[in-house]
C-alpha cells in the first residue's frame, strides 16, 4: 500500500464511519479497486483508521462526552426503574446505563461470531446485498415518521445495540443501522445522532486493543506487515480529518432528516456492486 492508496482509504473511512453508507463495505469496495488485497495491510490499516475516527468523535463530541463524566460520579437516590431509565440515577448515569446495555448484542457477536463474520469481508457479494438492506432500512426510517420522543429508554438502547451487532457485516452501515432503527422507534433526531456516534466509542476500541495484541504476538514487523509507516500515518491522518468532517455534517442531517439520498446512493452502488461481481 502507498501513500496515496493509504490517502484514498483514510478519506473513505472517515467519511463512511458516520454517514449512513457502511465503512466496512466502502474500505473492501475501496481496497479491490486500488488493488489492495495483502491480509496483513488491511488488517494493520483497518485497527489504525477505526482508532482515527474515534478519536474524530472525542472532538466533535467532547461537550457530550465532558458531561458525562462530570455526571457519572453523582450520588442519586433510591433506585426506583422508570419508562427511560432508574430515577435514582441522573440523566448522565443513565445515558452511561444505555450505553453499557447497547453494547450487550455486539459483544456477544464478537465473543461467538467473529470468526464468521470476518470471512464474509472477503465477498463483495455480500457487501451489495448489505448495501441495498441499508438502503431499505434508510428508506423505511425516512418515510415512518412517529413522535418523536425525547429519551431513549433502556429497551430502546438494547433494540438499537442489535441494529449495531448486525451491522458489523461488510455493506450494513453501523451509522444507518442504528439511527434508522433509533428512528423507527420514534427517538429524537439529535439525541439519537449523538447516542449513535457515543456508543461505538467502546466497542470498536475494545476490538482493537484485541486485534493489536493479537497482532502484536508474531512481533511488531509482522503486525505492520508490508506497509510502510509513512502510509500508516497518512492513512490514520485522512481518516481523523475526514470523520471530524463526516461526525458534524452527519448530525446536521439527522436533525434535518435528509438520509433518504443515502438510501439512494446506497441502492446505486449496492445493485452496481453486484453487477460488477455477478458479471465478472
Amino acid at each position: 500500500m502507498d501513500w496515496i492508496q493509504a490517502l484514498i482509504m483514510g478519506i473513505f473511512q472517515g467519511l463512511t464511519e458516520y454517514l449512513p453508507v457502511s465503512s466496512s463495505g466502502h474500505l473492501a469496495l475501496a481496497g479491490a479497486l486500488l488493488g489492495v488485497d495483502d491480509p496483513s495491510q488491511v488488517m494493520t490499516f483497518t485497527i489504525a483508521v477505526h482508532v482515527a475516527t474515534v478519536l474524530s468523535t472525542f472532538v466533535i463530541l467532547w461537550k457530550e462526552i465532558v458531561w458525562i463524566f462530570k455526571g457519572l460520579f453523582k450520588t442519586g437516590n433510591a433506585i426506583v426503574p422508570s419508562t427511560y431509565g432508574i430515577k435514582s440515577l441522573n440523566e448522565e448515569q443513565n445515558y452511561v446505563i444505555n450505553i453499557l446495555i447497547s453494547m450487550i448484542p455486539i459483544g456477544i457477536v464478537g465473543l461467538f461470531f467473529k470468526d464468521q463474520i470476518e470471512s464474509y469481508f472477503s465477498s463483495l457479494v455480500v457487501v451489495g446485498v448489505c448495501l441495498l438492506v441499508t438502503a431499505s432500512l434508510l428508506s423505511f426510517s425516512y418515510f415512518t415518521k412517529p413522535r418523536q420522543k425525547e429519551h431513549i429508554s433502556m429497551w430502546h438502547a438494547f433494540v438499537i445495540g442489535i441494529a449495531q451487532a448486525c451491522a458489523v457485516l461488510p455493506g450494513l452501515s453501523r451509522s444507518g443501522s442504528t439511527i434508522g432503527t433509533g428512528l423507527l422507534l420514534g427517538n429524537n433526531k439529535e439525541k439519537l445522532a449523538q447516542f449513535s456516534f457515543i456508543m461505538v466509542i467502546p466497542p470498536i476500541l475494545g476490538e482493537a486493543l484485541l486485534d493489536v495484541k493479537k497482532m502484536l504476538e508474531g512481533g511488531v514487523e509482522a503486525a505492520m506487515g508490508s506497509i510502510s509507516p509513512v502510509a500508516l500515518i497518512i492513512g490514520f491522518v485522512a481518516a481523523f480529518l475526514s470523520g471530524c468532517l463526516a461526525c458534524k455534517w452527519m448530525i446536521n442531517l439527522v436533525k434535518k432528516g435528509k438520509l433518504i439520498y443515502f438510501a439512494i446512493y446506497c441502492a446505486i452502488i449496492g445493485l452496481a456492486t453486484l453487477v460488477w461481481q455477478l458479471a465478472a
